[in-house]
């Protein structure tokens, strides 16, 4: 169906070459009359397509010809030569294109088509916006096709709309180039907006004094690794932290936890929330006054903005869908999973789990920036950390210790561990001879914006509970500058038991 005629005569590709077809009789979004002032503009004025290249790209124009002849234009501003009629021209007379996009009469009557050159950037994004409608149209109608086709499964005919959805979202994101004094400005506010809170606290508190004077909270876009060997209280640790932030402070939490349901899960918050041994509240068995403790202190949990999810062997897409529709909806400031290595990729083909998981570690920081919240992540250790041999230090974990791939450490800002040295029959702490019974660090080994070091924890195994260890913790702090350590004393909050 030919659109354009240059002087009675039919252009050869003026007409729609477009992929979109005409849908039930529908015509597909185009601004024919607008693209063709815009390359019009172009050519009067070619100082404006450094700007109008920031928005469309050769495959945005409805007519192949408009494409051709804007594609042109685009590797003659690639290539620093100059853009007008005769340039263009002869660049698509050399490329034997010239009378396919209707001979030079076409390219010289594209200038009166312009208004006023001042218009071009607006007549850009209207012909931006027709082609983000056609692409539109088109993998709606890609979806509609594979929905019929029972060879593919529905899980990867998902995954895969799903793809192709967010990666022309990413198309139709600008990411502008900005000065630096206005991001100046930006951070110099935030900093003062720390400093008038008053605790050093700008991210997300974690409810554990000592641990946020170290990170200043959990921050947003981070994706936090927190790693131990199984039995070290990884799952217990990421308990009371989401007690003490959506209990204690009002901080919607998010748990995927693929490890259990979410009944036992809940069973250890309300053995963590109530102080009652978990033994006693599997079998029933427990005394009037852990009744009353466990209806008085059940009220605390209500209503609080914790959100669980037990789905089994979650899937990248699951998870991603899930994540974005509880930030949208319930605004969830930070999310856990239990843990990284029962995630899968499904749909997606590797060689080996280690591709698979670098893969998973890979899309959980993706999304973390996309969202803008903190997400952490449990994952677990190697195994050759049990056979390490050496002294009480030997049980330590390391970032080597990491399972099945290099690259959580690589895409995680913070990679942290979970350690209690009495699980190994350590019965004295080398750093100060003190017992280690009931003892736990959190130990930051990678702190992309900030200092590493270990923090003292109190573990009370028959409640499934980490708390501060005292009113007054000292941390080793490595300032990152010539390796120097130094003590500094933070001011926590006294044991809550």
């Amino acid at each position: 169906m030919a659109k354009n005629d240059t002087k009675g005569k039919k252009s050869k590709a003026s007409s729609s070459q477009s992929a979109v077809t005409a849908l039930d009789g529908h015509i597909p979004p185009q601004a024919v009359e607008l693209e063709r002032a815009v390359l019009g503009a172009i050519l009067l004025q070619p100082g404006v397509m450094g700007d109008v290249a920031t928005i469309l790209k050769p495959e945005s124009f409805y007519v192949r010809a408009h494409e051709t002849i804007f594609r042109v234009i685009w590797e003659l501003e690639a290539n620093q030569k100059p853009i007008d009629m005769l340039t263009v021209t002869e660049e698509l007379r050399r490329t034997d294109q010239l009378e396919e996009v209707g001979g030079a009469a076409y390219i010289a009557n594209l200038t009166t088509s312009v208004g006023a050159t001042a218009n071009v950037l607006y007549h850009a994004h209207i012909v931006a916006g027709k082609a983000t409608s056609r692409n539109l149209i088109s993998f709606a109608s890609e979806v509609l096709t594979k929905a019929y086709e029972d060879s593919i499964e529905s899980e990867v005919q998902m995954q895969e709309a799903e793809a192709a959805l967010f990666e022309l979202s990413k198309q139709n994101i600008q990411q502008d180039i900005r000065r630096a004094d206005s991001l100046l400005e930006e951070t110099i506010s935030e900093i003062q907006e720390a400093r008038n809170i008053g605790d050093g606290i700008s991210g997300i508190s974690s409810g554990f004094p000592a641990i946020d004077k170290m990170t200043a909270g959990w921050q947003k876009s981070d994706l936090i690794i927190i790693a131990a060997r199984p039995a070290m209280g990884k799952t217990a640790f990421v308990l009371s932290m989401a007690k003490n932030m959506a209990i204690d402070l009002g901080i919607p939490v998010a748990i995927f936890n693929l490890e259990m349901s979410a009944k036992q899960l809940i069973k250890r918050l309300i053995s963590n929330v109530c102080e009652i041994p978990g033994e006693k509240l599997k079998n029933g068995q427990m005394e009037a006054y852990e009744w009353t403790q466990l209806s008085t202190k059940l009220r605390d949990i209500q209503d609080k903005p914790l959100y669980i999810d037990d789905t089994p062997s979650l899937s990248v897409f699951e998870f991603r869908t899930k994540a974005r529709r509880l930030v949208r909806e319930q605004h969830v400031e930070l999310i856990i999973i239990d843990y990284l290595q029962l995630m899968n990729a499904q749909g997606m083909s590797f060689g080996n789990r280690e591709q698979e998981v670098s893969t998973i570690s890979r899309s959980l920081k993706i999304l973390a920036k996309e969202l803008n919240i903190p997400i952490i992540a449990l994952s677990q250790l190697n195994r050759t950390l049990e056979t390490r041999q050496g002294d009480s230090n030997s049980k330590r974990p390391q970032l080597s210790d990491l399972r099945e791939s290099g690259a959580i450490e690589q895409d995680a800002d913070m990679v942290c561990f979970i350690h209690r040295p009495e699980v190994y029959n350590i019965k004295v702490n080398p750093e100060d001879n003190t017992s280690t019974q009931g003892m736990g660090f959190f130990i930051i080994s990678k702190h992309r914006n900030g200092p590493i070091g270990d923090v003292k924890l109190i573990f009370r195994g028959e409640y499934t509970k980490f708390a501060p260890y005292d009113s007054v913790n000292f941390v080793t702090i490595d300032s990152g500058i010539g390796g120097n350590f130094s003590p500094i004393a933070l001011d926590g909050n006294s044991v809550p038991f």
